[in-house]
């Protein structure tokens, strides 16, 4: 078992930058795959970004191409999701989710945190 405990939202102004943390304990010796998803008021939930355990390969959905970027420190098992340039439809509650590196990172996800709420007011 895998736990994930997200961090680092909050009531942001648009334009304005947050950095959301991910921290995994529990089995975390294993090679994981990790990803962001958000869920916003209304809306189904979507994927976000995801960053590949084997070679660090990063993957976005087109509204975080070029504003957010995602990173991992293995030593300290834990993934960032830095948020630039934010929108207030980026107001959302953003998950962190991993799975066993042989899936895909647009696969299927078997740890899921349990959210952090951005806000962006206009």
């Amino acid at each position: 078992q895998v736990q994930l405990v997200e961090s680092g939202g909050g009531l942001v102004q648009a334009g304005a930058s947050l950095r959301l943390s991910c921290a995994a304990s529990g089995r975390t010796n294993s090679q994981y795959n990790m990803g962001w998803f958000r869920r916003a008021p209304g809306k189904e939930r979507e994927f976000v970004a995801a960053i590949r355990r084997v070679d660090g390969s990063e993957y976005y959905s087109d509204s975080a191409k070029g504003r957010f970027t995602i990173s991992r420190d293995n030593a300290k098992d834990t993934v960032y999701l830095q948020l630039n340039n934010l929108k207030p439809e980026d107001t959302a509650v953003y998950y962190c989710a991993a799975n066993y590196y042989t899936k895909s990172v647009r696969g299927i996800y078997d740890y899921w945190g349990q959210g952090t709420q951005v806000t962006v007011s206009s």
